[in-house]
């Protein structure tokens, strides 16, 4: 029997003419599944060890979220920020909320370029926090800059401290009275 080129014969010999052999076809592919640094230590006694392939097959890390969306791990830098400024202003409001009914309360991430506004400087003379002062049908609105006051905090309990100072400072400022007629524990925190 005459085999063309190509069609699996070997030697002469077409592959139905031969008996089985322990390397067929199938048990060939289900023996090297392994990497292919594997494939060259295998033999019919000891199959290559197939790897699991995880969620980490490519170095990049774990995907999805580590923690629950509803703990505190989840929560964005700016989240807590938010969350230490609406504190300090509940805390605030329990006895000055006639006073505070019209004053709004920004965030920002840093101070514009426009100076408007009394500002509470930092060491440095970078502005932490700035009153805008309301007139003309305008409420007034104290702002306070994100980005400077945590780089000025230690940690996070730091970090509620000065918020909570700041936002005495400007509504002593705006009252025109001491930050410490405002709230008795300025500055003790």
């Amino acid at each position: 029997m005459h085999c063309p080129r190509g069609s699996g014969c070997v030697a002469g010999r077409h592959p139905a003419d031969t008996p089985a052999a322990p390397y067929a076809r199938g048990v060939r592919k289900r023996l090297f599944r392994g990497s292919s640094a594997d494939r060259g230590q295998a033999t019919a006694a000891e199959p290559a060890v197939r790897r699991r392939r995880g969620r980490d097959r490519r170095g990049r890390g774990l995907r999805g979220p580590l923690a629950p969306p509803d703990s505190p791990l989840s929560r964005t830098r700016a989240e807590a920020f938010n969350d230490y400024v609406l504190d300090a202003v509940e805390r605030l409001e329990g006895r000055w909320r006639r006073e505070l009914a019209a004053v709004e309360f920004a965030v920002e991430a840093v101070p514009g370029a426009n100076g408007a506004g009394a500002a509470t400087d930092g060491p440095d003379g970078v502005p932490l926090s700035r009153l805008h002062v309301g007139g003309a049908g305008r409420n007034a609105r104290i702002v306070l800059y994100r980005r400077p006051i945590e780089a000025r905090a230690k940690g996070r309990g730091d970090l509620a401290v000065l918020i909570h100072d700041l936002i005495v400072e400007q509504v002593a400022e705006l009252l025109g009275i001491a930050p410490e007629a405002v709230d008795p524990d300025y500055g003790l925190d």
